[in-house]
């Protein structure tokens, strides 16, 4: 069966009041590019794109203290589920899930040894948030780099489904994956392996597309693709 006959079908992953995957629309996904610990700029962008008809908010958590914005946020009434998103420090994960972060972004290979994985996992599962794993060219691990001698579709496919083999290891499915690419032509092609590879539900997007028009062409280029070939359960235009 060709890509464009049928949506991809995968398992679907609550985010807060939104589904991810299964038979779900698609979810429009945004951020704030506030500093996230002002919490009154980054409630009133939260606010605005709620009220735009955004699905799903991500915001930077690059410290404990920033974390504890969401509890102003979901005080504030705000409906719509917030993403965490998390780069090294596996103690802000665990501060998100306790605080109640709907979702987390996390790279498990970067946050250290397999006891913080299963740490962030653990408190994850309880809370019942999910882990989307976010891939990029930018950030492939040494060994797989030097496996395919560049950040190719088939490396970052590769790179992705390792993440997601850490999670698997402590038994956590509720996952989420993006690779993203800057490169149109790679990250469209890494979807397509990778959509062929697992039943996770995709994130998709462009990465460093650009401002202005040329960023908008090449999102709309690459999201656009893959979502006419049945592929792509949420996406996220950055700019």
């Amino acid at each position: 069966m060709k890509y464009n006959e049928i949506r991809r079908q995968c398992r679907a992953v609550r985010v807060g009041e939104t589904l991810i995957g299964g038979n779900a629309p698609i979810a429009i996904q945004s951020m704030t590019n506030t500093d996230t610990a002002d919490v009154d700029a980054t409630l009133e962008q939260v606010k605005r794109l709620e009220a735009a008809g955004c699905d799903i908010v991500r915001v930077s958590v690059p410290t404990i203290e920033s974390a504890v914005a969401i509890l102003a946020i979901k005080n504030a009434g705000v409906r719509i589920p917030i993403v965490a998103d998390i780069h090294y420090d596996y103690r802000i994960a665990l501060r998100c899930a306790e605080l109640g972060f709907d979702k987390i972004r996390i790279n498990p290979g970067n946050i250290g040894q397999d006891d913080r994985v299963k740490a962030v996992c653990d408190a994850c599962r309880r809370k019942h948030i999910p882990i989307r794993i976010g891939v990029n060219s930018g950030s492939l691990e040494r060994h797989i780099l030097a496996k395919h001698g560049a950040p190719t579709a088939e490396a970052l496919c590769e790179s992705a489904l390792y993440h997601a083999s850490l999670l698997e290891k402590f038994d956590f499915e509720d996952t989420v994956i993006s690779i993203k690419a800057s490169t149109v032509s790679e990250m469209i092609r890494a979807n397509r392996i990778l959509a062929q590879s697992c039943s996770y539900p995709l994130h998709l997007g462009v990465t460093e597309a650009g401002g202005g028009n040329r960023g908008l062409i090449k999102s709309a280029v690459g999201i656009g693709s893959l979502l006419c070939d049945g592929i792509g359960d949420t996406i996220r235009v950055s700019l």
